[in-house]
């Protein structure tokens, strides 16, 4: 198992709830596939440097998580398909 960091921004408008329903599905897919979540942080929405698919600000969620090496890619895919994440960067923590 290796330790990794997900950096995900969500849309601006999006309220707490909705914020906080994707960030309990992305959890749900971690620990269905195995890995185990260390830590799960909604930081406060944000403004942007610069403007992103018509969004000026975002609300940013961060995972620590455990998982093996092949549930960092399915993660990568389906939150580069999905309407509700703006932008996200997967991380491998090391030692």
């Amino acid at each position: 198992m290796q330790k990794y960091e997900v950096m995900a921004i969500m849309k601006g408008d999006a309220s707490d709830a909705d914020v906080q329903k994707v960030a309990d599905r992305y959890k749900a897919v971690i620990e269905e596939s195995g890995g185990t979540v260390e830590k799960a942080s909604k930081w406060e929405k944000r403004k942007l440097a610069y403007e992103i698919e018509g969004q000026r600000e975002g609300n940013y969620v961060l995972f620590n998580f455990e998982a093996d090496q092949k549930l960092p890619l399915e993660l990568n895919r389906l939150m580069r398909i999905s309407d509700d994440i703006i932008r996200h960067r997967i991380f491998k923590v090391e030692d």
